[in-house]
């Protein structure tokens, strides 16, 4: 006689804090994890970036270069180089190693909110209030960028990239997707100003918040709406959303004080995480685990499943 398989067990959501970063740089405008999700960056509003070891809560190295507040950075795929944006207009590559600056690029009119590498960390891609796009060639010496994407009739607030695709979120209301391969724009309307945006985890989807205190999501290829999630606040912030590891959740910022996860398939709410008082500025979810960074203050929570065991006790 069989026996049923025994249901597979729900993911587990990361609501236990294992470690607090007392980050030291005024406020965290921004957390990322890098590629492995080994480490993270925090961007600071007193001008720095640090690299840390989160589980460890370990400060392994301090940037310093920007004339103002840093607001987004990203790591490149094999952890060698870094990309920074800010209040200073500038978009920076730092190496990670040394801690110098290789080189800043500048020509955005306005402030830098996001940037972002490509797959191969040969051309950083920056989005700034002043509604353009810059892809800049981080091999070459040429000051101007080699691309500049211009369609939005207002601030850039989000752009990630794909092998293949830039996503973009503006503050005119629209999803836009540069398919490269094709050569083609393809233009979502959503009509409340976009704070965050983002693939899915398998490719098939867009997630995108907005000012409306909604986040929605959206096949990526037809543009059809296939789930809206409500319950948390987003009226004034740009704030962070994302996907959970295996794309089960849905995992937004808010002005509230909390993080809060939604079922993805379902919409229902399932876990509004207390972070601290205040908005919760930034988050990064890392690539394999249920393990969940938030940004609130000057400081930086880690966050692991209920079952987790940290090495040598939690922090």
């Amino acid at each position: 006689m069989a026996f049923p398989e025994p249901k597979p067990r729900g993911p587990e959501l990361p609501q236990k804090r294992v470690k607090t970063l007392d980050c030291g740089q005024g406020a965290v405008r921004a957390v990322r994890f890098n590629v492995d999700g080994n480490y993270c960056l925090t961007c600071g509003s007193d001008k720095t970036l640090k690299l840390w070891n989160p589980l460890r809560g370990t400060l392994l190295r301090t940037y310093s270069g920007h004339g103002y507040e840093v607001l987004d950075a990203a790591g490149s795929f094999d952890n060698s180089s870094l990309c920074s944006g800010g209040g200073d207009k500038a978009v920076v590559l730092w190496d990670v190693a040394s801690g110098q600056v290789v080189r800043k690029f500048r020509g955005h009119a306005g402030k830098v909110n996001t940037v972002q590498f490509n797959e191969e960390a040969t051309v950083i891609l920056s989005g700034s209030i002043d509604s353009s796009i810059r892809c800049w060639d981080c091999r070459s010496r040429r000051p101007e960028p080699v691309q500049t994407l211009d369609e939005a009739r207002d601030g850039i607030s989000s752009v990630k990239v794909s092998d293949h695709e830039i996503l973009a979120g503006s503050v005119d209301g629209r999803v836009r997707r540069y398919d490269l391969r094709m050569g083609q724009l393809f233009s979502d309307y959503v009509g409340s100003p976009i704070t965050c945006t983002c693939f899915s985890r398998d490719g098939q989807c867009t997630l995108v918040s907005s000012l409306d205190s909604t986040l929605r999501l959206l096949d990526k290829d037809t543009g059809e709406l296939l789930g809206e999630y409500t319950g948390h606040k987003n009226q004034e912030y740009k704030l962070d959303c994302c996907l959970s590891e295996r794309d089960t959740h849905v995992v937004s910022c808010s002005e509230d004080g909390k993080v809060y996860f939604w079922d993805l398939v379902e919409g229902s709410l399932a876990l509004a995480l207390p972070v601290g008082p205040g908005v919760v500025q930034s988050l990064s979810y890392h690539p394999q685990e249920p393990c969940l960074l938030t940004a609130v203050g000057g400081s930086v929570h880690c966050w692991r499943e209920e079952a987790y065991e940290a090495e040598g006790g939690t922090g």
